[in-house]
């Protein structure tokens, strides 16, 4: 879909479709931190923006000590340029910290390529992120924030994007986003992400509970493989389990209260190596119902369990030994997920051609318009109206009063249109051709602009359009399309009118006045003849245009 879009300083997020990016919200140079991950400012990437310092320390990061604020527009996107049909992770950052000394963290919408991600709603002196993984239908993705609610501003903290191997998370259907909802490493004592895992997932230590016990393997190396999602090996030495070997694991993800779409990894490695007499097997059960085959985890080597289901508060996930086991269940890591509604495909492509010409011709535009321009329908661009298809068109564009200069581009692809309104420029050059041509356009105002040259034929002769064209900013384009021999008989035909009706007028003057005080004949036609002649050839050329174009409405002046 926004291929074809030229974005907003896109340049700046221009890397390779194979390099990671990393936003600091808010600062103003690059750097490298503690895990080796280089960042870059956004300083320079909004106008309608300001960068702010929080009031509360973060110590977990410097990343979160600055942030982005958005307080004019409804709707402000990242564009991160990608490789069309790539699986990426996407991470959304969010620490208020007071930086408006309000001690009022705010709550917004979080959006990607015309899709809702997440209601963000921050905390005081909290950090919060948003993850979601995705496969990108263009070469540029978007990563949008929203204002839902008066007087709460969107903010940003840190956006990362990172490109996964497209093998991986693989029996998810590439029409659905996946959205964390937790990936915890069992038994660990810290944080685990790049670059220990290269596609710098975030893997936090879970709190064991009660019954359970951490233990750690002593296999030296363990060997990922056979693990479709390529969990890092520091993931999978440590793990959880029980001390009763007839006992269960009961796992807790925190499922909403209403029914959601899940999607579930379940890692498992053996943390040592057992003898003959020795044997670990258990099954996966949701809902008490037997999910899975018995599994037997490999020593120095990895498995991977997942898991399709729906879910909600009242849904219980546990590890059960079989009957044949001699030791307890236990679990390494674990990636559960809520799947998305299908993704939309976005605005027409055909609209998003025609509204990228119409941004590289007139730069003010790059300041409003960011992200899918009809999508989500709650965040249309300003100044356009799209139609309710599930692929939706743009079917108005007001681009008036905005001081756009220069030639109209060629947006002839936009043929949904009905109204385009562009009055009150100063844009230049000869009216289009394809202005006329397109099937679907019902009201058209160039009033107030410079236009040259005459009124295509594809434009007079359109009897379903009703054309503004009249604008003291186009005697060219009236006077190509009347003959010279038109204006000169209306000047005569003023002249002698005038003098009849002046005549007369101040015979009645006199007569009721006894001639005193009347204006001659001279003075009066001095001083309204400039007005009197412009506004005799505006009802001329009003009859004119008003004859040539039939039915179509011309303004009064």
């Amino acid at each position: 879909m926004a291929g074809c879009l030229v974005l907003l300083f896109l340049a700046l997020l221009s890397f390779s479709g194979n390099a990671d990016v990393s936003v600091d919200c808010g600062a103003f140079d690059s750097y490298a931190d503690e895990n080796s991950i280089v960042w870059i400012g956004d300083d320079d990437l909004f106008k309608n923006s300001q960068s702010e310092v929080v009031q509360l320390s973060n110590t977990a990061s410097h990343v979160m000590s600055t942030l982005r604020v958005f307080t004019t527009l409804k709707k402000n996107c990242y564009p991160i340029t990608a490789d069309k049909g790539s699986l990426v992770l996407v991470r959304a950052s969010f620490f208020y910290g007071n930086y408006d000394k309000r001690s009022s963290p705010p709550s917004f919408d979080l959006l990607f390529d015309g899709n809702h991600w997440a209601t963000v709603k921050t905390s005081l002196d909290q950090l919060v992120y948003y993850e979601v993984m995705y496969v990108v239908k263009s070469d540029t993705t978007s990563i949008c924030l929203a204002q839902t609610q008066p007087n709460q501003f969107p903010f940003i903290s840190a956006l990362e994007v990172r490109n996964l191997d497209s093998k991986m998370y693989g029996d998810v259907d590439p029409n659905y986003a996946l959205f964390l909802r937790s990936r915890v490493a069992y038994g660990a004592n810290t944080t685990v992400r790049f670059p220990v895992d290269s596609y710098d997932r975030i893997w936090v230590p879970a709190r064991v509970g009660s019954g359970l016990v951490s233990v750690a393997s002593d296999a030296i190396l363990i060997d990922v493989a056979n693990a479709p999602d390529n969990p890092p090996p520091e993931v999978l030495q440590n793990a959880i389990t029980t001390s009763n070997a007839s006992a269960s694991i009961t796992l807790n993800p925190g499922f909403p209260d209403q029914d959601v779409s899940v999607y579930m990894n379940l890692y498992f490695s053996e943390v040592t190596e057992l003898d003959a007499t020795q044997k670990r097997s258990f099954n996966a059960y949701i809902d008490n119902i037997k999910s899975s085959e018995p599994i037997i985890p490999p020593y120095e080597a990895a498995k991977e369990v997942s898991a399709n289901f729906t879910a909600s508060a009242n849904t219980s996930i546990s590890l059960v030994s079989t009957t044949d086991s001699t030791l307890p269940p236990l679990i390494n890591a674990m990636e559960v997920f809520f799947v998305s509604d299908r993704l939309t495909d976005g605005t027409n492509s055909k609209d998003v051609e025609g509204l990228g010409e119409l941004q590289n011709t007139f730069s003010v535009l790059q300041e409003y318009w960011s992200g899918d321009p009809c999508l989500p329908s709650p965040y249309t661009w300003e100044r356009i109206s799209c139609s309710n298809d599930a692929i939706p068109r743009v079917t108005a564009l007001d681009l008036s009063s905005l001081d756009l200069s220069g030639p109209l581009p060629d947006f002839s692809s936009m043929d949904a249109l009905v109204t385009i309104d562009l009055h009150n420029n100063s844009i230049t050059g000869p009216i289009p051709d394809f202005l006329g041509a397109l099937p679907n356009l019902k009201d058209l105002n160039l009033a107030d602009n410079s236009f040259s040259g005459p009124i295509p034929q594809s434009i007079s002769s359109n009897k379903k359009l009703k054309f503004v064209k009249k604008s003291n900013k186009l005697p060219v384009i009236l006077g190509t399309t009347i003959p010279i021999f038109v204006f000169f008989w209306a000047i005569v035909g003023f002249l002698v009118h005038h003098k009849r009706r002046t005549a007369a007028i101040a015979a009645i003057t006199a007569g009721k006045t006894g001639g005193a005080n009347r204006p001659s004949v001279a003075n009066t036609m001095t001083g309204q003849v400039g007005e009197a002649v412009i506004n005799e050839i505006r009802v001329n050329i009003q009859d004119q245009t008003t004859s040539e174009n039939g039915d179509q409405s011309v303004p009064q002046q």
